[in-house]
């Protein structure tokens, strides 16, 4: 186990239920459990929790009820190696700078000015591209990390 606390993105926490995405899916719930039996730390932020609940009941190729996506969200915040951040109005200031310095969507920068606030400087998404513009983030895409694939087949 690494030291390092690593900051989850939107998209891990929907392919964990997305079971229309069983390789992805497998992946993404071993790293659900990694963090749960504490042998990973790791971090979301209230916009991902929001943002799941968004995606999950709207735009997934089988959505959840709003009840269902609630059930998810009460047990992700039950987790207690899933350390739980909230940005403030200073945040939101310093991710609209971000947005437009490195044109980023306001909802990556935020993401990414939430981390660094709380010293988190890398992030488990597949969204690397964006993430990969702001200094100081290290964006790492588990489904094509081998080491991470190695250890989702075990």
């Amino acid at each position: 186990m690494t030291d390092e606390v690593s900051f989850i993105d939107t998209n891990l926490i929907v392919y964990a239920y997305d079971v229309g995405e069983p390789k992805k899916m497998n992946l993404a719930l071993k790293l659900l459990t990694n963090i749960a039996s504490g042998e990973m730390k790791a971090c979301i932020s209230n916009q991902i929790l929001a943002e799941f609940f968004s995606v999950s009941t709207v735009k997934a190729k089988f959505p959840f009820t709003k009840q269902e996506a609630i059930q998810t969200i009460e047990e992700l915040n039950s987790l207690k190696n899933l350390k739980k951040l909230v940005y403030s109005n200073e945040t939101v200031l310093s991710a609209a700078k971000t947005s437009m310095q490195h044109s980023v969507s306001i909802w990556d920068a935020l993401i990414a000015e939430t981390m660094k606030e709380n010293n988190v400087h890398t992030i488990y998404t597949e969204n690397t591209k964006d993430f990969s513009k702001i200094p100081g983030i290290n964006a790492v895409n588990p489904f094509k990390e081998k080491k991470f694939k190695k250890q989702g087949n075990q």
